[in-house]
């Protein structure tokens, strides 16, 4: 079973350009104590980020540049997908530094100068690997609907957007529509519970109107539907073509045409779960850009997963990706038995 989209394919990802600063909590009283749901995206100010930062001073600290879709978007470059990446960052080193490691991918990008500082997102993990965000977006969050024109568009063949834009309603409909208008597969990733009970009748509506490919967590698909992952992914399908609902440690479903597949989890040492999702978008993608049925989609989305969580941060080291793209061209050459 196969879901067709155009090959060879260039993704575009949009999001918000962050720097990630991944901290390693010895226990979840931290969270509490700041008010952060466990596992969720809050927003924050910039005096709270920073006072996150100051109470956190004496745990293990990364810094890595960040955002979600630009997470998908590098895990696609390192697989070898042609892609883009438009977002906005300030005029400030960390915007220079967010910038020089796309290009070191070779991934075109779209970046747009804001007046405010870039963003950032203090990433706390867990020690059983769970991670909770407290986001300032900063430049990121003034991202402009006149930005995305057609002529931008018209570089691409799959839209990928991540939910965290959906917080500015004007915006992300416009990315949308925009990108349906002109042809391209449109995909989102619902990205947070939180954020998806918070503007859920409005995310409803512009799925069914300009999406065609819905990424989400069993905990989003609850908050989108109410219900379990099996009886949530059908409802989100019957807005989209493409429906894939992650269920952590006990793989995931994909659905398409009324047909619904299981996907087994690949196991792996986690310590830090932070990017698993995004990663899993990219492994997917991957796998429609090389015009693999959905069960081997499936497979190189939960094997990159298994494999980013090993590491502290969003992304997968260099150095591992040799390897990595030998299994994935593995997956590739098997012959899936009839779905």
């Amino acid at each position: 079973m196969k879901y067709q989209v155009k090959i060879p394919t260039r993704i575009l990802g949009v999001g918000n350009a962050l720097v990630d600063i991944m901290i390693a909590l010895p226990d979840d009283h931290f969270l509490i104590d700041f008010g952060l749901p466990r596992g969720s995206m809050t927003l924050v100010d910039n005096d709270q980020s920073e006072n996150i930062f100051e109470a956190t001073k004496a745990y293990r600290k990364e810094v890595t540049t960040g955002g979600s879709a630009a997470n998908t978007i590098h895990a696609l470059a390192s697989l070898g997908v042609d892609c883009g990446y438009a977002g906005k960052v300030g005029k400030d080193e960390l915007g220079e530094v967010f910038s020089s490691e796309f290009h070191k991918k070779n991934i075109k990008t779209h970046l747009f100068p804001g007046n405010l500082n870039t963003g950032r997102v203090m990433a706390m993990v867990s020690p059983d690997s769970e991670r909770t965000m407290a986001t300032y977006l900063g430049a990121a969050a003034d991202l402009y609907p006149t930005e995305f024109t057609q002529e931008l568009m018209d570089l691409y063949d799959i839209l990928y957007v991540e939910g965290y834009l959906v917080q500015n309603h004007d915006l992300i409909k416009t990315i949308l529509q925009r990108g349906y208008e002109s042809g391209l597969k449109v995909a989102i990733d619902l990205s947070s519970f939180n954020i998806v009970a918070q503007n859920l009748e409005f995310l409803k509506k512009i799925v069914k109107d300009y999406v065609h490919i819905v990424f989400a967590n069993e905990e989003e698909a609850l908050s989108f539907t109410g219900k379990d992952p099996e009886q949530a992914i059908r409802e989100i399908a019957e807005l989209c073509d493409l429906a894939i609902v992650k269920t952590g440690k006990s793989g995931s479903l994909a659905m398409f045409n009324g047909e619904m597949i299981r996907l087994s989890p690949v196991t792996a040492n986690a310590i830090d779960t932070t990017g698993a999702g995004d990663t899993y978008a990219a492994g997917f993608l991957y796998g429609l850009t090389h015009g693999l049925d959905l069960q081997q989609c499936g497979d190189i989305a939960s094997f990159v997963a298994s494999r980013v969580v090993e590491y502290m941060g969003a992304k997968i080291p260099d150095n591992e990706w040799n390897g990595i793209l030998e299994k994935v061209k593995s997956i590739e050459r098997r012959i899936s038995p009839a779905l």
